[in-house]
């Protein structure tokens, strides 16, 4: 069992780890990001659809659109700075599409020559206290995808857009990931896998063998905050011991140590506008499977609607994982 470093707990601030991506990760971190934590977020950076895939095209750079979203749910600026950050062009021009913070982080990088360094002269003008950490500098990261029939799939654009159910994700190089993630792993108190898709925001962050050998080496336990629905064509009729075992296939020796779940009832309305529209069910909490793995289950009232939509709430969520951490 993993126990918690750090027994002083008044005498310095936990360190998390949160590897993630999309908008998973950015909500998770919009909430704990008001707790006393010493927070770095890793984010995936294969993305290659809409604005950042035409960006990576034209500049030969890896995926600043998620790293774009964490900078703009961790930043301390005015709410007009941070839409600003958010918005994107509508236009016949080329601009048509692009986000405004895609651009300040693609030009910040032809000016630094670093994603990392770019992101850190952006937080601080945004006035990010955490710090955000890219997987990896690598301007032709590729994510791959072997589906059953045995075909292979390039790129997480189409992985996402495939009909068909994929069977293991890979790497089409092995990426060089920063030093600095390592050194966060290794340093981390709790490592916390958000929410969102396994495939395209999870996975690519445990697909590099030095992530799983810091993983595996690391004393602090490994948490995953359990989607609200399925991903249709990645876990469809998913139940939560479904995703924990699914991820534990990606994992190396270190497996899950606890797994956070809401079990807020969702209306029928909602329910059915979420298959209708969108092909995806709730996650169901499966007691009976889940108290036969060895892995703490954690569940609670998290459920929020805002737009219409089904979210996790923020602080709820937050404060839920900072009670995990002091206890």
């Amino acid at each position: 069992m993993y126990l918690i470093r750090g027994s002083n707990k008044g005498e310095k601030s936990e360190k998390v780890v949160v590897l993630g991506g999309g908008k998973g990760i950015s909500y998770l971190l919009a909430g704990l990001k008001d707790f006393p934590l010493d927070i770095t977020a890793v984010i995936t950076v294969a993305d290659n659809g809409k604005s950042t895939g035409k960006l990576r095209e034209e500049f030969h750079i890896p995926a600043v659109g998620d790293v774009r979203k964490v900078i703009t749910s961790m930043s301390g600026s005015d709410e007009n700075i941070k839409k600003m950050l958010e918005y994107r062009f509508h236009t016949t021009s080329d601009l048509d599409g692009h986000a405004l913070g895609n651009l300040i982080l693609t030009s910040l990088l032809d000016i630094t020559g670093s994603l990392k360094a770019s992101i850190e002269e952006l937080s601080i003008l945004l006035d990010v206290k955490s710090k955000i950490l890219p997987l990896t500098e690598d301007e032709n990261i590729t994510l791959m995808g072997e589906a059953t029939d045995g075909s292979i799939i390039e790129g997480e654009e189409m992985i996402t857009k495939s009909p068909k159910k994929i069977k293991r994700l890979f790497y089409k190089e092995e990426p060089n990931v920063l030093k600095d993630v390592i050194a966060a792993i290794n340093e981390a108190d709790l490592v916390l896998l958000s929410m969102g898709s396994l495939y395209t925001s999870i996975f690519p962050n445990l697909l590099s063998k030095k992530v799983i050998e810091a993983l595996d080496k690391t004393k602090s336990p490994i948490m995953y905050v359990c989607n609200i629905v399925t991903q249709p064509g990645e876990t469809d009729n998913f139940t939560v011991s479904d995703h924990v075992n699914l991820i534990n296939e990606y994992l190396g020796e270190h497996k899950l140590d606890a797994v956070i779940a809401s079990n807020s009832p969702i209306s029928k309305e909602m329910a059915e506008k979420y298959a209708c529209e969108e092909r995806k069910d709730p996650v169901k909490i499966d007691y009976a499977v889940l108290k036969s793995l060895d892995v703490e289950f954690i569940e609670a009232d998290l459920l929020t609607i805002a737009d219409n939509t089904l979210k996790h709430h923020s602080q709820k969520l937050s404060s839920l994982i900072f009670s995990y951490l002091m206890r």
